[in-house]
């Protein structure tokens, strides 16, 4: 493999990696808030024995998601310096604020929340973890902006004495409706997951009659709050579709596997590609003009198709397709799921089978998240920053055994931090909150 897709690997990897712990710390900061907020106004010791269980999880989670991180922002360095150059101006404005802003404050302020339990009274400490949680989704927004301006530039001019794109208007880069769409998306995503996190552990002691109250009454209070989330997740997700469809219409098509313009075109539930032949070789169960309204909210909508933009502009269409069906069969796995745990929460004795679904559902979201970001960044090749500059021309002028070699150390370091990071949530997780106590 040449430099290029090395390059891309070893971002892709590390990313991947690192996304790992990110979903499950901005969705579980905001559980923590709500569990604290109760204790700190009632006083209830129940909600202040949820909130240290789940803290621990919380810390686990976020202290190996920032060892993660530290690698990511130094490739576009190391590896993406054309890249760099040619749009630090706009990338490195928003990742600068990232990290003298948002991340700061996050990382100050767990740590008072932390060592903080005996040194402060209950309304302060829970000012603590309400801080951690806007920063670390606040820090979110200007990872994702950074990202909206890969998708759809705005707000720059070129500079050709210079050589490189130059900021022009800052608030149209941070104020960018694609970037904005996306941040709701992820952050929908990320509390989904958290929500399943905290329903998957719960369902998991309760199966074994370990601790059941405590597990029941956490249960009880996630489930709604999930089925909720995961609704407002797909239509977040049906408008964010909308946007690709205005702004990057060829990575629609080679989401819906779409090859030829037309109107009224129809939405296929079992399809097959094969873009070696240009086509697809399976197209059952068309439902008459839903592509265009899912695409524009209008059934006489023109969808383009592929062929309608040369090869070389088109983006991996198989992996693009099955990444976004497969996201999609999860968003509806979740939301029955969900729906399940809702009208069961307040029973006794909640259904096995339920419990065990959401013991093994665990995983799912993590998968069905990778799935969209795979979309996302794939379907946007072979731009890396959208219509502005083409990933060829941004990688660094480095010999590929030299990628090839840090590749597979991320590979292995990241891998041994992953199963740390797995080890030990289901160590203290399993052990329930006396072994937190103790």
């Amino acid at each position: 493999m040449d430099v290029v897709m090395l390059s891309r690997l070893q971002f892709a990897a590390t990313v991947f990696f690192h996304f790992i712990f990110v979903p499950l710390t901005l969705g579980l900061s905001v559980i923590l808030v709500w569990m604290e907020t109760r204790y700190a106004i009632s006083g209830d010791e129940f909600w202040k024995r949820q909130v240290k269980f789940w803290g621990r999880l919380f810390l686990i989670n976020f202290t190996l998601g920032v060892v993660t991180g530290i690698t990511l922002e130094f490739q576009f360095g190391t590896n993406w310096s054309r890249y760099s150059e040619y749009v630090g101006d706009i990338f490195g404005s928003l990742l600068a604020i990232e990290a003298t802003v948002a991340f700061f404050l996050e990382s100050t302020f767990i740590a008072v929340w932390h060592f903080g339990w005996n040194k402060l009274g209950r309304k302060a400490h829970c000012v603590c973890i309400w801080l951690v949680a806007i920063a670390s989704n606040t820090s979110a927004l200007w990872i994702i902006l950074a990202n909206g301006f890969m998708q759809h530039p705005v707000g720059y001019t070129i500079n050709d004495a210079a050589g490189r794109a130059e900021l022009t208007n800052f608030a149209d880069v941070v104020f960018n409706s694609y970037a904005w769409g996306e941040y709701a998306h992820t952050i929908l995503a990320s509390w989904t997951l958290a929500g399943f996190f905290v329903l998957g552990v719960s369902a998991w002691h309760l199966l074994r009659k370990s601790h059941s109250d405590f597990f029941h009454r956490a249960f009880r209070m996630i489930a709604p709050y999930t089925l909720v989330l995961a609704i407002i997740l797909a239509f977040s997700g049906d408008q964010q579709g909308k946007a690709v469809a205005a702004h990057q219409p060829v990575k629609l098509a080679a989401m819906e596997a779409h090859w030829h313009t037309g109107k009224n075109v129809p939405f296929y539930l079992f399809v097959w590609p094969d873009p070696a032949n240009e086509k697809n070789s399976v197209e059952i169960l068309g439902i008459p003009s839903l592509l265009s309204w899912i695409a524009y909210d209008n059934m006489d909508a023109e969808v383009k198709g592929l062929l309608d933009y040369p090869p070389s502009d088109w983006p991996p269409v198989s992996e693009v397709f099955w990444c976004f069906r497969s996201m999609v069969a999860l968003g509806l796995i979740f939301i029955a799921l969900a729906l399940a745990a809702t009208w069961q929460r307040k029973r006794v004795d909640i259904c096995p089978c339920l419990l065990k679904g959401l013991v093994w559902n665990v995983p799912l979201p993590y998968i069905s998240i990778m799935l969209g970001w795979s979309v996302a960044e794939i379907g946007r090749q072979p731009w890396i920053v959208y219509g502005l500059m083409r990933t060829s021309d941004a990688v660094s002028p480095v010999p590929a055994a030299s990628v090839g070699i840090s590749l597979w150390g991320f590979i292995v370091v990241y891998s041994i931090l992953g199963i740390l990071d797995i080890y030990l949530l289901r160590k203290y997780a399993i052990k329930g909150p006396d072994a937190q106590e103790a």
